[in-house]
């Protein structure tokens, strides 16, 4: 093992996110044929996350792990999972202990005994020392920073079948994120059944971009996305791509353009050109019937309604179009939120407003109105963008975005002009221009997503891209063994035993 390293390296070895604060337990704990994971009473939300735990050990064990309902003390060499109330960890926070003869996983609520579960899966599974079965001794107790750590998924370019975004919801629940922000539409594709209006799907479902896949979710299989993530602990954010970024629709309904003559389907990648109508009573209707079947599908709080680069509407249209969209919304009971050029209308209370341009106007706008804002800046969490100049996939009119650049930057750093207690936290960004595959999916995303975990979830002061780096190269072993297709950037020492 490398000695510099044994020098940087931190209480419980590789995890990542970095917790709130480690101490050395005593330990270490092996898990042998006779453990079981406790929990404390017939809860199906615990039992579900003490499952999954034992279908996470089973491997390591040798054998399948029992779940069982304890009243009294936990059985010696358990993994114990208990509620109860400590205010210091929040709704999400967690408190691990590892000792010789017990685990003991406590949390307010079942979100926070979860991320404590993906915690003990590092720890078993990412560790420099012991071996399978075995932890170290350590005291843990871990919260978030933010409440929002998302990542956003494009399968309206490129479609992605149920199973590749469960997938993907399985990379973000690792790492503790809990918002999978879906892009639902745009230009070259439609991906959901909306009853009303079929046709957007059989039709605009029918397009993507050039080379990419097409397809659409029924409203079945929406949901099973949706109820997988919340078993994750991972809230769904739909979005519908409006006024602009329409065509799939526009090509799917004729009545919808303005001179009522439907364009042919569109597979390039420029942007800006398509709109809907802001002056058709039919626009609204439309709008309300599509997202009204979207919000009935959808039990997280939120409706992401686009909003971005409508630039063949007029600054005049678009205020109208947000003035008659923003009460649709609130009819539905949903929070709104829209990318960074909403701010520039006037904005109910509540709504939330995605920065993603790195010009301030879109952040003065919105700190004007007092809204919350997630960060999303492209130059730093757009995982689309290409690492470096050599780079097969990606694009890099952002820029290139290293995953030292991924990982050096602070969601309140951003915009000066919003106020830290405004920022909701960060969202990283999958756009799908040159996405086909998992492989591909796999190579943007992998390692620059496990940064952005950390971003959103640790301490700012706690957190070092020298020592950072250093862990990151633990994971990579983790990820060659799920046979993950990550980037091995040069910045990285992956070949060192750390």
């Amino acid at each position: 093992m490398n000695s510099n390293y044994l020098q940087r390296q931190p209480l419980a070895g590789n995890l990542i996110p970095k917790p709130v604060r480690v101490e050395k337990g005593k330990g270490p704990f092996s898990l042998t044929p006779k453990t079981e994971i406790v929990i404390p009473a017939e809860s199906p939300a615990i039992g579900e996350i003490g499952a999954q735990l034992a279908a996470i050990l089973a491997p390591l064990g040798g054998t399948p792990l029992k779940v069982s309902v304890c009243s009294g003390p936990p059985p010696e060499g358990s993994i114990c999972l208990n509620t109860g109330s400590y205010p210091q960890l929040g709704a999400e926070g967690y408190r691990l202990e590892v000792g010789p003869n017990l685990v003991s996983l406590s949390a307010n609520e079942p979100g926070g005994l979860f991320y404590g579960v993906q915690t003990i899966k590092q720890l078993f599974s990412s560790g420099p020392k012991g071996g399978p079965g075995l932890i170290e001794g350590v005291i843990i107790e871990d919260f978030p920073r933010f409440s929002w750590r998302g990542a956003m998924l494009d399968v309206a370019r490129n479609f992605f079948s149920v199973q590749d975004v469960k997938g993907f919801i399985r990379y973000l629940a690792a790492y503790k994120f809990n918002r999978l922000h879906l892009h639902l539409s745009n230009d070259q594709g439609w991906r959901i059944m909306i009853n009303s209006w079929p046709n957007l799907a059989l039709h605009g479902g029918s397009g993507a971009v050039s080379g990419g896949r097409s397809g659409y979710y029924s409203q079945e299989e929406y949901s099973e996305i949706v109820a997988y993530a919340q078993s994750k602990q991972i809230i769904v954010v739909p979005e519908i791509d409006l006024p602009g970024h329409t065509t799939a629709a526009l090509a799917s309904y004729p009545e919808l353009n303005r001179k009522g003559i439907a364009p042919p389907l569109y597979s390039g990648t420029e942007v800006g050109f398509s709109s809907l109508a802001p002056e058709k009573d039919l626009t609204y209707r439309f709008v309300s019937d599509v997202l009204e079947e979207l919000a009935a599908l959808t039990p997280g709080p939120y409706l992401h309604v686009g909003g971005d680069e409508a630039l063949s509407t007029t600054p005049e249209e678009y205020e109208i179009f947000m003035s008659q969209l923003q009460p649709i919304v609130a009819r539905l009971g949903k929070t709104m939120i829209g990318w960074g050029e909403i701010a520039h209308t006037p904005l109910q209370a509540g709504t939330i407003v995605q920065i993603w341009r790195r010009e301030e106007i879109d952040a003065k706008k919105a700190a004007a109105q007092g809204v919350q804002v997630i960060m999303s800046p492209a130059y730093r969490a757009y995982m689309d963008m290409k690492y470096n100049e050599s780079t097969k996939l990606g694009l890099s009119w952002a820029g290139l975005i290293k995953v030292e650049d991924a990982y050096n930057w602070d969601p309140a750093e951003v915009h000066a002009l919003v106020p830290q207690n405004k920022i909701l936290g960060v969202e990283a960004v999958l756009w799908t221009e040159t996405i086909r595959t998992m492989a591909d999916l796999e190579n943007m995303v992998f390692p620059r997503l496990a940064g952005y975990a950390e971003i959103g979830w640790s301490p700012r002061k706690n957190r070092s891209w020298e020592e950072y780096r250093y862990r990151l190269a633990a994971h990579g072993r983790s990820w060659e063994k799920e046979n993950i297709n990550f980037y091995r950037c040069p910045e990285v020492p992956w070949g060192e035993q750390v």
